[in-house]
């Protein structure tokens, strides 16, 4: 219709600083309606990006280079603080079943992922990278697990410390994946970059690890100097992946697990995860909204349903099986953008329209499934361990009673 071409005119032609005013009233607006709502808040701040998009009222236009620019560093704050959130000292105390559901939880949803592609008929790399998506970890649910009191608990512990195991790998796996599609396959090609990836990861966690360490060390009683190095630690990580053609995704979230324990209750780690949350992580959701053609997400489900519902499954039943034998979703976000925006020498993307816009349905489903999930049953592990507690207790009362006997 005519005034709706109009509005959309009027709105494009806004000064940069009234788009930057929209944005940020957006933000603080979907947040507060996702926590009236009890929707999660990547999902209230993606649709405000649809609504802004060049899909619907066009704010940002087609070119939005700073808006870009806040985006690219709210993905890689994100891939960091990752890194930097995850409890080490968790991680130890479980270490060895940690890492055994880890690798399981990995390799579970790869494989079914992997499959579903093949069956689908997407190319080999293409099927390996949605693989790769199903396998990564997200924390999403962590607030209500501490609210309920079940932080210690130890099948929370090996969960938590599991996610650094499957997002590394799944993410190594993400960047082979993505430099064999852009650069092209080849025997050789390959052998380096794997060659390359075995260097680059113990160069992340041992090199810029103690080199990062030994340097927030020394600025420990700055803070300011603290935060900007922590940043500056980032960046480097991640054009170091992209030097060896890896997303530069990945080096940020390694360095954040490298520089984890050298952070570990400093201020400025706190301030560099609040200022992540509250603007360049939800830049960056907002941002990729532009990206989201509502009709086409429509078509996509009504078209290509059992694409979208097989992917879901895939992850729930990949998840679930993994859980079994060893007896979660902004980050897989943000791989999915990655592996959209890459192209082969023939211009065609890794990741096509239809799984861009599955992988967004899966993130709504997952986003609102996870949390559901873990506030019906997460109840019922603090009053187990209780009960092991008072038992274990009376146990210990009964043989001192023994004893004195």
């Amino acid at each position: 219709m005519e005034w709706i071409d109009t509005l959309r005119s009027q709105l494009l032609a806004l000064p940069n600083l009234a788009k930057f005013a929209i944005v940020m009233a957006g933000i603080v607006g979907g947040s507060a309606l996702a926590r009236r709502t009890r929707t999660p808040q990547l999902v209230a701040l993606l649709a405000f990006g649809v609504l802004l998009g060049p899909h619907v009222l066009d704010v940002a236009g087609a070119n939005h280079p700073i808006a870009q620019f806040f985006a690219d560093l709210g993905k890689l704050m994100l891939m960091f603080t990752c890194g930097l959130g995850i409890n080490i000292h968790l991680f130890r105390q479980a270490q060895t079943r940690s890492i055994t559901f880890g690798l399981i939880t990995t390799m579970v949803p790869q494989i079914l992922g992997t499959a579903f592609g093949l069956a689908f008929g997407y190319p080999i790399v293409s099927a390996v990278v949605i693989g790769s998506l199903l396998a990564s970890h997200t924390l999403i649910s962590l607030p209500i697990v501490t609210s309920l009191g079940a932080i210690g608990l130890e099948p929370v512990v090996v969960a938590i410390s599991a996610t650094m195991v499957a997002d590394t790998l799944s993410l190594i796996i993400f960047g082979i994946c993505v430099s064999t599609y852009t650069t092209g396959f080849s025997p050789f090609a390959l052998t380096m970059q794997i060659v390359e990836v075995a260097i680059f990861v113990p160069l992340i966690l041992i090199g810029i690890g103690r080199t990062g360490s030994w340097l927030l060390t020394r600025l420990r009683d700055n803070v300011g100097d603290h935060f900007v190095a922590l940043l500056g630690i980032m960046a480097v990580a991640g054009l170091l992946a992209e030097l060896i053609k890896l997303p530069s995704i990945v080096g940020a979230f390694l360095a954040g697990l490298a520089v984890n324990s050298a952070a570990e209750g400093h201020p400025a780690k706190g301030e560099l995860q609040f200022i992540g949350r509250a603007f360049f992580i939800p830049i960056f959701f907002v941002v990729t909204g532009f990206l989201v053609d509502p009709v086409a997400v429509g078509q996509t489900i009504f078209n290509n349903f059992w694409l979208v519902a097989g992917i879901v499954a895939s992850l729930i039943a990949g998840k679930g099986i993994a859980a079994e034998i060893a007896g979660r979703v902004a980050a897989t976000l943000a791989a999915t953008l990655v592996g959209y925006n890459s192209v082969n020498a023939a211009g065609v993307r890794l990741l096509d329209e239809k799984t861009f816009n599955a992988v967004l349905v899966l993130l709504v489903v997952t986003s609102i499934l996870g949390p559901v999930l873990t506030q019906l049953f997460t109840p019922e592990l603090v009053k187990e361990e209780a009960r092991r507690t008072v038992a274990a207790a009376k146990a210990g009362h009964v043989a001192t009673g023994i004893k004195q006997t």
